[in-house]
């Protein structure tokens, strides 16, 4: 067996085992592990890293030994394929059917097989059709300067075939617009697409039910369970509003009672080899899926932060004035599109349009961000809420140490700093030397208007 008779081999039973070709990446590594190179090696050359070039390496070798029932891995691939070449191959490698016949030293489907043979353009009575379920997405929105953004999701979700992406944020910062332009980009890699607005009622067994009933009309073929069915075609699920299972008043991604299995669905999503990928969009960071990531699963979260000084377009469009002051006006709202366009509002309407006029009055005008503002804020635990109030009287705040002026244990501390973190309420401070946090500016602003009205 030579090379390119391995790479058929093993395009045949990826296609098989997942619905799809091997992608650039698969290809690499098996090129590179048949000519003798390391991952390290084949990373470099591919400009991918060390640990993602393993990851889908050992994905590989673990279909392969489950279809050869012996292990193979990197040192002995190319020995196994070798080997099997002077053995009985058709019957070791028949990918669960019987219509395999032997050409040469390789075994190839017959025209009659009963899976698709991997080409873009063949079609089977087996073959579901694709079912694209876009009802509850928002219509497509002006999206400010996220290109780079886009790029690093489509690279995660096509490329290195991530299971798990989460893209989190504050209100408005402009996820939800993301996700739908990033589906209308790359929706025709997946067979099976579906966009879900989440609220409590979704319950772990509620959603594989919706799912299960989702991904089974019209399929002659019933799969035992909801990995299978995100094994057996690409499927993208896209989940928004995730923030509406965690509890109000608690640490950031503490659960509602009825939805604490969540994090045993989502290890099993993450730890599960499949083709396909679930993107939840939410306020926080899920505490679990940063932990699969921090474990070189598969997963991956995106924080989306200011759009930038593209945010001049939707001050611009407001006609505000006192162009030297608009990246002022920006930094202090976050560069969230959201909170911008209120507050570009009220400066048309109470300021003459004037930026200058805004800024120098004696207070920070909140308006109709405040009642957003006091939402956000009541979803602090108490130990964040004591946290944020110390924060917002500085403009940043070495958190190495508890202060001993606050009423909390050491780890009651930390903790509320990492909740806080994951709210994306406080951000890191560049310093060489130490860990320092500030509060974002307008919620700053907020929290020291709690305080005045003391």
């Amino acid at each position: 067996m030579n090379l390119e008779e391995a790479l058929k081999w093993t395009e045949n039973l990826v296609f098989a085992k997942t619905g799809q070709n091997l992608y650039s990446l698969q290809r690499a590594i098996l090129e590179g592990t048949w000519q003798g190179r390391r991952y390290p090696d084949i990373a470099k050359t591919c400009n991918r890293k060390y640990d993602h070039v393993r990851r889908v390496g050992k994905e590989l070798w673990q279909l392969m030994s489950e279809e050869l029932g012996e292990k193979i891995k990197q040192s002995n691939f190319r020995a196994a394929m070798e080997r099997h070449q002077f053995s009985n191959f058709s019957s070791l490698v028949n990918f669960g059917h019987s219509n395999f016949v032997s050409e040469g030293s390789i075994n190839f489907c017959t025209e009659h097989c009963s899976y698709p043979k991997p080409t873009t353009n063949q079609t089977t009575t087996n073959e579901p059709q694709k079912r694209h379920d876009l009802t509850e997405a928002p219509e497509c929105e002006t999206l400010h300067n996220r290109a780079p953004e886009l790029k690093t999701l489509k690279q995660w979700i096509l490329e290195d075939n991530i299971r798990i992406v989460t893209i989190f944020g504050l209100p408005g910062i402009g996820k939800t617009a993301l996700a739908r332009e990033l589906v209308e980009q790359i929706k025709d890699n997946f067979h099976y697409i579906l966009w879900r607005n989440w609220n409590e009622t979704l319950t772990p067994k509620t959603l594989q039910t919706n799912l299960i009933q989702f991904f089974s009309q019209n399929r002659q073929t019933q799969q035992p369970s909801l990995t299978d069915y995100l094994r057996s075609h690409p499927a993208l699920i896209i989940l928004d509003n995730f923030q509406e299972l965690f509890t109000s008043g608690e640490l950031a991604s503490t659960y509602l009672p009825d939805c604490q299995n969540y994090p045993k669905l989502w290890q099993e999503i993450g730890r599960s080899p499949h083709n396909s990928c679930l993107l939840l969009l939410s306020w926080e960071q899920p505490t679990e899926i940063a932990n699969l990531e921090e474990e070189n699963r598969p997963c991956r979260s995106l924080q989306l932060g200011s759009i930038g000084d593209s945010a001049t377009d939707i001050l611009a469009d407001k006609g505000l004035t006192d162009e030297h002051r608009w990246l002022e006006l920006i930094q202090l709202y976050g560069g969230n599109p959201s909170w911008l366009n209120i507050i570009a509002s009220t400066i048309r309407d109470f300021f003459n349009r004037s930026v200058d006029r805004f800024l120098s009055y004696p207070t920070l005008f909140l308006g109709d961000l405040e009642p957003r503002l006091q939402g956000y804020y009541q979803r602090l635990s108490a130990p964040e809420k004591t946290v944020i109030e110390w924060l917002g009287n500085q403009n940043a705040a070495d958190v190495s140490s508890k202060p001993p002026e606050l009423a909390l244990s050491d780890i009651d501390f930390l903790k509320a700093i990492q909740s806080l973190k994951k709210r994306s309420f406080i951000e890191n401070v560049t310093d060489e030397r130490l860990s320092l946090f500030a509060v974002q500016p307008l919620i700053k602003e907020y929290v020291i208007t709690i305080l005045n009205r003391l």
